[in-house]
């Protein structure tokens, strides 16, 4: 048992007397608080061993000699730094900044601080790195925006961190949060067959994108359950120039009279390609994205799109991973998956005789 006060303890003057100022150490921590610095170790990093009272002394201690005036000293205090790290893939495109800004505002609720890393690549190894690289800046728990390669098996985390995903292939291994791509999908291809078209074309996102793979499955089975042909899909890279590009292909097959894209970039550029050929929307091929961004309602035409609640799904990351620090709720096998809405506009119609 570690004594309340250890003989001869230095106060903080003598700490400072014969020997030139510097910043406090955790010896000095050590000293005034009467105990080891492995005890004032474990107190920095919530080590369930250590007793209430001394907690509370080592606390005291760094409070009276200004040892880490940041967010260790208020982790020791409180159990928490107050900080959730947040992994982001590719932050510039629409979902995952309007997801991160929902995160930012939610934890900024709950009184967190957000420390944010985006990668290029969304390789395994990259993901580790980051999760490694925010570990060593004292957070609290973890939101992983989108995995997209990465895999459950072969994502190594620290253990006990508390994590939650916007990605529902972490189901079983993390809490997950997700929109339901199948149902909105499906209301897109529903929305052009009922309006007469034969078939449905589609504008892909990029291989390997968990998000673009699920809309594309959705979007084959919706075709085959209302016993249509199902056509090759166009790979694009969610930005409006490779729906561009797509658009100029489709514009030169004049069978093709309705389009789904996977998200609303793509969907722009498609509809600038289609004009471009003297084609019209929907005169010609009706148009229908995923997203429905601020932008879309002022496309011309206005765009008819599937409508994704980023707001919610932010609130509903920093929810669960807050639950699972505060509360130490075990949420491993929890799956949130959030309703999707068809926003019908004027890029879609009848088809022409």
């Amino acid at each position: 048992m570690t004594p309340d006060r250890a003989p001869g303890v230095p106060t903080v003057g003598s700490l400072a007397a014969g020997r030139p100022r510097s910043a406090p150490s955790i010896a000095d921590v050590a000293a005034l608080a009467g105990v080891s610095a492995q005890t004032v170790s474990r107190v920095s990093t919530g080590h369930a061993s250590v007793r209430p009272q001394t907690r509370q002394r080592v606390v005291d201690a760094m409070e009276q000699i200004g040892y880490s005036p940041n967010s260790a000293a208020r982790a020791l205090k409180y159990g928490s730094f107050s900080t959730i790290g947040v992994i982001a893939h590719r932050l510039a495109r629409t979902g995952e900044s309007r997801t991160v800004e929902a995160v930012v505002e939610a934890a900024r609720t709950q009184g967190y601080t957000v420390s944010l890393v985006d990668l290029d690549s969304p390789s395994s190894d990259d993901m580790t790195a980051a999760v490694t690289r925010l570990s060593h800046q004292a957070i609290d728990g973890l939101i992983i925006i989108r995995a997209e390669t990465g895999s459950p098996e072969n994502l190594v985390l620290p253990p006990r961190l508390p994590v939650v995903v916007s990605d529902s292939r972490f189901v079983g291994h993390h809490p997950a949060v997700a929109t339901d791509q199948a149902d909105g999908t499906r209301q897109a291809i529903e929305h052009l067959l009922g309006l007469g078209h034969r078939t449905v074309h589609h504008v892909a996102g990029p291989e390997g994108s968990s998000p673009a793979r699920q809309r594309i499955e959705a979007w084959q089975h919706a075709l085959a359950a209302a016993g249509r042909s199902v056509p090759e899909p166009l790979i694009g890279n969610w930005d409006a120039k490779s729906g561009y590009e797509c658009g100029q292909r489709i514009a030169l097959d004049r069978e093709i009279t309705a389009v789904f894209c996977g998200n609303d970039q793509m969907a722009l550029g498609v509809n600038r390609a289609l004009y471009e050929r003297g084609l019209t929307v929907p005169g010609d091929v009706s148009v229908v994205g995923f997203d429905n961004i601020p932008e879309s309602e002022y496309f011309w035409p206005p765009l008819t799109t599937v409508s994704q609640d980023f707001h919610l799904i932010g609130e509903r990351l920093v929810d669960l991973l807050v639950r699972q620090i505060r509360d130490e709720a075990v949420l491993t096998d929890s799956r949130t998956l959030l309703p999707v809405q068809l926003v019908v506009r004027a890029s879609t119609g009848a088809p022409r005789n």
